[in-house]
């Protein structure tokens, strides 16, 4: 006999086909969906809405070279994006250490985070990057970070 833990038992109300990574990877293979929406902003990083559905919205994102995040979370949401074309950075801050890891990304890779994981996101390569975004329920307000040298990760003020 063994326990199973109530946070592994998946309910009929969250199918296994909606998990954010699920979706963000349906979403970068399927083109048509969204091509007509990809545009490139020469000032910031570009985004917009492709949908919601099953609770979660769907974005679109370009990235020129040298266009990134601040370093942020996404409050108590949970999601996941998924490299479409090019190559993306993610910098990953975690509470109590001051080093970060860096995860480079390139088509059709995917990277998942929870609440409260923060974490920096850019194009640090010489070409355009595209990647689509999950959400579950809707997309927050991003809180921002910086970085301690010797506790980490540390939230800055609200504007």
């Amino acid at each position: 006999m063994f326990a199973v833990p109530p946070n592994t038992i998946a309910l009929a109300a969250t199918p296994a086909a909606a998990h954010p990574v699920l979706t963000a990877r349906r979403y970068a293979q399927d083109r048509a969906r969204w091509a007509a929406l990809l545009r490139y902003d020469p000032a910031e990083r570009f985004a917009a809405l492709v949908e919601r559905v099953n609770g979660q919205e769907i974005w679109l994102m370009s990235w020129l070279p040298g266009q990134h995040t601040d370093l942020h979370d996404h409050s108590t949401a949970t999601g996941a994006f998924t490299v479409v074309s090019g190559t993306l950075t993610e910098r990953v801050a975690a509470p109590h250490r001051p080093a970060e890891v860096l995860h480079t990304l390139v088509e059709g890779q995917s990277r998942v985070f929870g609440p409260g994981y923060v974490h920096q996101v850019g194009n640090d390569s010489a070409d355009p990057a595209v990647s689509i975004h999950v959400y579950r329920a809707a997309r927050p307000a991003m809180r921002q970070y910086r970085i301690d040298p010797v506790t980490g990760p540390r939230r800055l003020p609200e504007r």
